[in-house]
């Protein structure tokens, strides 16, 4: 089999399980919270659905970068927060619920946004090539990430105990093939990569900063609670980069477009590490035992939910 193949058919099947894997965590209550939390969940959606585009969109006009490049980081931006910003949220103290919360209607609402911003980035820029979002790819961004998630919320309902053990398995696929394909992004730009480093890679790190600091200092100026503005940064700073290196390669076929989000993959693990050290650093008092997750409860949030 060759790359080709690999990158249009394996990698978007790749993806689909990893949505699944999404779907098996999530529940209709997961919405139903919104009503709830309506604002630690508004500034996240504001900030991801409105803020983070518009801070992208300076960004690469500020730096000027090559049209591709630019429609990368305008994908990146589109992109929803992942189940690597939960994992962050439970390391840091986070709203581990709220994340969720969040994870589930990104994930929904990605499948608009990233066609709106993605083909107003090709379209601003003038890129090069056959890479916009037609009808039909953007039937093909529904069917890899909304379709598998709806089948996992769906799975999840029938055999709860099922979504519990496949929750582990699917965390670990999931960062395995985030590494592959970034790793595979960067090394089939091997001539160019020091070059394309050099350009998004300020670019991608001032942005995660960026993000994850409006999404603490959004839910701050709300007086939200400490965990609640840590989880609201987590969900804001870190992308679900596979679902941005999964269209830029198989759907809309370019390496150069992925070039951006296989960067900020690897930049974004030391940065939102970074920033977590510094929001809690000294700040034992402000996180009290119970308001943390335990580890069972990140492991098996099925258990977790029950209670609740």
């Amino acid at each position: 089999m060759n790359s080709s193949v690999l990158i249009t058919i394996g990698l978007p099947i790749a993806l689909a399980i990893i949505m699944f894997g999404l779907g098996l965590t999530l529940t209709t209550g997961d919405f139903r919270r919104v009503a709830r939390e309506p604002k630690a969940v508004m500034v996240a959606l504001v900030l991801q659905i409105f803020v983070l585009p518009a801070v992208a969109f300076g960004l690469v006009k500020i730096f000027d970068l090559d049209p591709l490049l630019a429609v990368g980081v305008m994908l990146l931006a589109a992109s929803p927060g992942g189940t690597t910003a939960n994992l962050f949220s439970h390391l840091f103290r986070g709203d581990i619920a709220l994340n969720i919360t969040l994870t589930a209607i990104n994930s929904v609402l990605a499948v608009i946004t990233i066609p709106v911003v993605t083909n107003f980035a090709i379209a601003y820029f003038d890129a090069d090539g056959e890479v916009g979002l037609q009808f039909g790819k953007v039937m093909q961004v529904v069917a890899i990430v909304l379709v598998p998630v709806a089948i996992g919320m769906i799975v999840r309902r029938s055999t709860a105990t099922f979504a519990a053990r496949a929750d582990r398995p699917v965390r670990i696929f999931s960062i395995a093939v985030l590494v592959l394909i970034s790793i595979g992004a960067l090394l089939s730009e091997l001539e160019n990569l020091a070059e394309y480093v050099r350009d998004v890679g300020l670019v991608t790190g001032i942005f995660c900063l960026s993000s994850l600091a409006l999404g603490y200092a959004g839910a701050r100026l709300l007086q939200l609670a400490r965990p609640q503005a840590i989880a609201t940064s987590m969900e804001v700073g870190i992308h679900n980069t596979t679902v941005a290196l999964t269209i830029a390669l198989s759907v809309l076929g370019s390496t150069e477009v992925a070039i951006p989000s296989a960067v900020y993959s690897v930049l974004m693990y030391v940065l939102a590490t970074a920033f977590g050290y510094v929001v809690t650093r000294g700040g034992s008092e402000a996180f009290p035992v119970d308001a943390a997750p335990t580890p069972a409860a990140i492991t098996n949030p099925i258990s977790r939910k029950k209670s609740s």
